[in-house]
């Protein structure tokens, strides 16, 4: 879908609607708020079409004039609004239509936000298939993120399905102050995101599972991911414990939201061994712990059987939790020849 020839793209669905999924850059402009919105269903359903109707009306009168009074206001006679709603329909259209005769060019998303969300499915099933990934392995603490972050800087393509979903794919991945988007929402971050990205330059992507927290990564994409060419970092432990103790600098704030998480992980290793860890003072000899008992057995299980070519992976070293050394990795990675399928 092509929105460019629009000066701006109004979201008139309630607020709870609007923070499930939204098209990218949309204002939230709703004609009902979520309790307008139940009430008028209500009484849709238990009254009559007729009252549903009227109550709508003088609701949807009074929140979109307090939209032109403070959203709109300023906007010149030349502005070009697209408006959408659900299904493309009465709310939209009551919208558009008093946008119209004020003299604004506004039109409508046929098909509203389902038209849209069928548009995300198609195009997460077709783009994948015309893009070529590179994929970055190395079990927690490797670097992975950060090699990305370089790549992106010394001007490579790069998908961060990590940050795109706010959250680093483990048991303690989440981030704090950012909560993880609904599922649809980052379906169609992920869309605008690869919408971008050229077919004939490599992508770069790091190896990910099925699931990065709550969030599934789309079956064609991961698909695509599992065929790929593979880089395979190389990091000592004493570095990953250095990355590991930078990125999760918030639970060395709060040793009570560390214990929780590691919770989690009780029906794995059982209540002897999270007792264990959680009575480790020190740090480093904890995240060592983490690492050698916990994650990488569960790398070693999983990257090798759903990753195909990672037995033939480039192998990159890793010297340093540095910037330079990521840096320098990327360097070598974007002057060498294409990596052999």
């Amino acid at each position: 879908m092509n929105f460019k020839q629009f000066d701006a793209i109004i979201d008139v669905r309630s607020p709870a609607e609007y923070a499930l999924d939204h098209i990218p850059g949309a204002i939230c402009a709703p004609v009902f708020d979520d309790a307008e919105r139940a009430q008028v269903g209500t009484l849709y359903k238990q009254v009559s079409q007729f009252h549903a109707k009227k109550l709508g009306a003088a609701l949807l009168a009074k929140n979109v004039a307090r939209h032109i009074e403070t959203l709109f206001k300023g906007k010149d006679p030349g502005w070009k609004p697209l408006v959408y709603c659900w299904r493309g329909g009465k709310r939209s259209g009551a919208m558009a239509h008093i946008l119209r005769e004020i003299g604004w060019n506004a039109a409508t998303l046929e098909g509203g936000y389902k038209a849209y969300r069928r548009w995300v499915v198609q195009e997460l099933e077709r783009i994948p298939a015309s893009l070529e990934f590179h994929v970055i392995h190395g079990p927690t603490g490797s670097g992975k993120s950060r090699l990305l972050a370089a790549l992106r800087r010394a001007g490579a393509q790069v998908l961060d399905l990590e940050d795109l979903a706010a959250h680093r794919g483990s048991v303690l991945g989440n981030l704090p102050g950012r909560p993880q988007p609904s599922q649809k929402m980052f379906e169609t971050l992920l869309v605008q995101e690869i919408s971008n990205l050229q077919a004939e330059k490599p992508v770069y992507v790091e190896g990910e599972s099925k699931k990065i927290g709550e969030l599934q990564v789309p079956d064609a994409l991961m698909t695509r991911m599992r065929a790929s060419p593979c880089i395979l970092l190389e990091t000592e432990l004493e570095t990953r414990v250095d990355l590991l103790l930078g990125e999760y600098r918030h639970f060395l704030q709060d040793r009570k939201l560390l214990d929780r998480q590691l919770d989690c992980l009780v029906a794995l290793h059982g209540r002897a061994r999270i007792a264990e860890w959680k009575a480790i003072a020190d740090w480093r000899e904890l995240v060592s712990r983490l690492l050698v008992e916990h994650y990488d057995p569960a790398y070693r299980r999983s990257s090798a059987r759903n990753f195909e070519k990672l037995s033939r992976a480039r192998k990159v070293p890793i010297a340093s939790a540095g910037d330079t050394s990521f840096a320098r990795a990327a360097d070598s990675l974007l002057e060498r020849a294409p990596i052999a399928a």
